[in-house]
């Protein structure tokens, strides 16, 4: 039964006629999956579905998207986001458009104030959805998205008692008082890419964009999946990083704000 899915003509497109047409009678689609923008289920075959087309410079993913968050497009990112977001899952595979590739993990990003020397600080949490494997292998190492973050530049946060370091090169990019990527330096000095970029701009309640804009700085940290989760209050949210910070599993930097 032809399942209830949207492609635009952006992603027929890129992926061509034959597999557009493919995907719209039910063929290599999903009937269910995880929305790549809420991460919650989704099932093709009840509601309407995007496709998502992530493209870097060598790779491309397609996911699956509810209607209702996003609309079928295609998503450009940096190769090295791209890859780190793919994690090998025996017998969790999605399609690319070089064939199978497996699922992919998509990078969580909660927003929220925290008390630090004093002063409500404007942080954001990162939690991918999955393990991430390194750029260019298997996944059979596990998950190491910690160990990819200290590379690039973040540090231990052993407690919640002192601001991290800056992050140079790395910025947040806040536009019209809404949520819009995380940046970090383009390869070989160029332009800065987005690292994290939302689907669509993400809201911040009025007590966070004031401590941004009063600060000119965010605080990012970031944990291995599970481990922080969606906490409903603030409270519960810093309570979630201090276990986290004890266990040794959270990692973190301060960035300048890029935008209003």
């Amino acid at each position: 039964m032809p399942r209830m899915l949207d492609v635009s003509q952006d992603v027929r497109a890129e992926i061509g006629d034959d597999e557009a047409d493919r995907l719209l009678v039910g063929d290599d689609t999903p009937g269910s999956y995880d929305c790549t923008s809420c991460r919650t289920p989704g099932d093709s075959d009840q509601e309407r579905t995007s496709t998502v087309l992530f493209i870097g410079d060598e790779t491309a993913v397609l996911a699956f998207a509810h209607a209702t968050c996003i609309p079928s497009q295609v998503v450009k990112v940096a190769e090295d986001q791209l890859q780190g977001a793919v994690r090998s899952i025996t017998g969790s595979e999605q399609k690319n458009t070089e064939g199978r590739m497996p699922e992919q993990a998509v990078l969580g990003i909660t927003s929220g104030l925290v008390l630090i020397e004093d002063d409500v600080r404007p942080a954001l949490v990162v939690e991918p959805t999955g393990p991430v494997a390194r750029p260019g292998t298997d996944g059979s190492g596990g998950d190491e998205f910690l160990q990819l973050l200290l590379e690039q530049g973040f540090h231990p946060a052993p407690d919640l008692t002192a601001l991290p370091a800056p992050l140079p090169g790395w910025s947040v990019l806040l536009a019209v008082g809404q949520l819009h990527a995380v940046l970090q330096p383009g390869s070989g000095g160029g332009n800065p890419v987005a690292w994290w970029q939302a689907h669509q701009p993400l809201q911040v309640t009025d007590g966070w964009r004031a401590a941004v804009n009063k600060s000119q700085t965010v605080l990012v940290f970031a944990a291995p999946a599970g481990t922080i989760g969606q906490q409903p209050r603030e409270d519960l949210l810093r309570d979630a990083l201090e276990k986290a910070a004890v266990n040794g599993v959270l990692v973190a930097a301060s960035m300048p704000l890029a935008g209003t």
